[in-house]
C-alpha cells in the first residue's frame, strides 16, 4: 500500500483567546468566534497522533502504554482499540458537519481521510495494526465507543466506506457477541453494537437491545439517576455512557426501517414506546446538574472512579448540546463558556500531553496515581466526547451567542437566579 510517508493533521488553527487560565481563580469569558479555535486545536492535538500513525498501520509501534504499574502487559492488548474508538465516539459529528471554506474545512478534509484510512487500518486482518474486537471483555467497551461512532458519522464512518472495510467492520462488530457483557452499564455497549449492526444491514439480535434498554430501565434512581447496575454509585457514569448510549439507541430504533420491519409495527408500538420522552426528561435533568457543577473557576467535583477521562465526564451535557436538546433552564452559550473553561482547565495543565503528543495519566496534568487497573494511554481519549458540539456549524448558536455566565459562575458573583428543584419522575 503507497501512502504519504508522513501524514499530518494541519495545525493551522491556533488559539486567538487569552492566555491559559489554568491556576487561575477565575476565567475569561470568549465570544464563540474566539472558543471554536480552542476546541478545534484540543481536537487536532487528541487525533494527530491517533490517526496518523493508525492511518500509516504504526500505531501499535509508536503509541506509548502507560498504565498502572504491573497491568500495562495486560492493557496493551486493548489500548490501541481503546484510543481509536473513543476518539472517533468524539469527533465523529464534527467529520459530518459543513463548513465554510477555510483553515477549519481543510482541516476536516484531512482528518477524514485519515480516519477512513486509520479505520481501514484498524479493522484488516492483514494489517500490522489490525485490532482484535474479542480478544478480552474490555473490547466490547471500545468496540461500542466505535459503533456509536458509526451512528454519529455515518456517511463517513460508513457510507463511503469500500466494500472489503465494511465487510471487516461488520465482522468486527459481530465478534464481540462472544463477549458476555457484565450485570451494569455495559449492557448498553452490547445493544449499541447490535443497533449498528442493523443500521449497517448486517444480521441483528434485538433481543440485545431489548434487554438493555429494559434492564437500565429497572435502575433508574429518581432525580434524573440511574444506579450503575443494581447500586447507586457517586462518579461520572451516568454521562460517560449511560445517558449518551440510551439517547443513541432511541432515537435510531425509532427510525430505522430495519426495527420497524423486523417488529412489523410503527414506532408508536415498540416494546420501548415512551421510554424516549422519559429518557430525555431524566438527561435534561441530569445535564443541569453537570452545568452547576462547573465551579466559577471552571473545576469541578473529582468524584468517583475514571477521573481520568477528564472533560469527557461532560459527555451528556454536549451531547444535549449537539442535539438541541439542553433542558430551557440552561442556554447553549452558557454551556458553550462553561465547557471552554473546564477544557481550557485540563487541556492545558502542564504534563497533560507528554512530549510526542499523546496523553498522560492524570485529572489536572500528569497524575499517574489517580489511573485505576482499567486505565491505560488509549483509555484517556474518552475526554474527546466532551467536544461533540464542535459538530454544529460555525453560524449555531451554540458559537455565535455572546459570552454568558453559568450558574455556579452567576451565583457566586452574586447575581439572581431561579431555584433548583428535583425531577419527580
Amino acid at each position: 500500500m503507497h501512502r504519504d510517508p508522513t501524514p499530518q493533521i494541519p495545525r493551522t488553527i491556533r488559539p486567538t483567546g487569552p492566555e491559559s487560565a489554568f491556576g487561575e481563580s477565575s476565567v475569561s469569558l470568549n465570544a464563540g468566534q474566539e472558543d471554536r479555535p480552542i476546541w478545534l486545536d484540543l481536537l487536532s492535538r487528541l487525533a494527530e497522533p491517533v490517526l496518523t500513525n493508525l492511518a500509516l498501520g504504526q500505531l501499535k509501534q509508536t503509541m506509548p502504554v502507560e498504565a498502572v504499574r504491573g497491568s500495562s502487559d495486560d492493557r496493551r492488548r486493548y489500548t490501541h482499540l481503546e484510543a481509536f474508538g473513543r476518539l472517533m465516539n468524539g469527533i465523529a459529528p464534527w467529520l459530518q458537519v459543513a463548513l465554510p471554506d477555510g483553515a477549519e474545512a481543510d482541516l476536516q478534509k484531512r482528518t477524514i481521510e485519515l480516519s477512513r484510512l486509520a479505520l481501514q487500518s484498524a479493522v484488516n486482518p492483514l494489517s500490522p495494526d489490525y485490532m482484535r474486537f474479542d480478544e478480552g471483555p474490555q473490547c466490547l467497551v471500545d468496540a461500542a465507543f466505535l459503533a456509536q461512532a458509526v451512528l454519529r458519522a455515518r456517511q463517513v464512518l460508513w457510507e463511503r466506506l469500500d466494500p472489503a472495510t465494511q465487510g471487516h467492520l461488520v465482522a468486527a462488530l459481530e465478534s464481540t457477541r462472544c463477549i458476555l457483557p457484565p450485570f451494569n452499564n455495559w449492557l448498553l455497549f452490547s445493544g449499541v453494537i447490535e443497533v449498528a449492526l442493523c443500521v449497517m444491514g448486517a444480521g441483528w439480535d434485538h433481543v440485545r437491545i431489548d434487554y438493555a434498554l429494559r434492564q437500565i430501565e429497572q435502575w433508574y434512581k429518581g432525580d434524573g439517576v440511574y444506579g450503575d447496575g443494581p447500586e447507586f454509585r457517586w462518579d461520572y457514569y451516568n454521562s460517560l455512557v449511560i445517558y449518551p448510549m440510551l439517547i443513541d439507541i432511541l432515537d435510531t430504533v425509532a427510525q430505522e426501517d430495519c426495527f420497524l420491519a423486523a417488529g412489523k409495527t410503527s414506532a408508536e408500538k415498540l416494546p420501548w414506546a415512551g421510554l424516549p420522552d422519559r429518557v430525555l426528561v431524566r438527561a435534561q435533568r441530569y445535564a443541569e446538574i453537570l452545568e452547576r457543577l462547573i465551579a466559577p473557576d471552571g473545576t469541578f467535583p473529582p468524584i468517583g472512579r475514571s477521573l481520568a477521562y477528564r472533560f469527557g465526564v461532560f459527555h451528556l451535557l454536549a451531547q444535549l448540546a449537539l442535539q438541541h436538546r439542553l433542558p430551557s433552564s440552561i442556554t447553549p452559550t452558557q454551556v458553550r463558556c462553561a465547557l471552554t473553561a473546564v477544557i481550557r482547565r485540563m487541556s492545558e495543565a502542564p504534563g497533560t500531553f507528554d512530549d510526542q503528543g499523546w496523553l498522560t495519566i492524570g485529572f489536572c496534568g500528569h497524575q499517574p496515581g489517580i489511573g485505576e487497573h482499567y486505565i491505560s494511554t488509549g483509555s484517556l481519549y474518552l475526554c474527546a466526547a466532551g467536544i461533540l458540539p464542535l459538530g454544529l456549524p460555525v453560524e449555531d448558536e451554540f458559537w455565535q451567542g455572546e459570552p454568558q455566565d453559568w450558574t455556579a459562575r452567576k451565583l457566586w458573583a452574586g447575581q439572581d437566579g431561579l431555584p433548583d428543584h428535583a425531577l419527580d419522575r
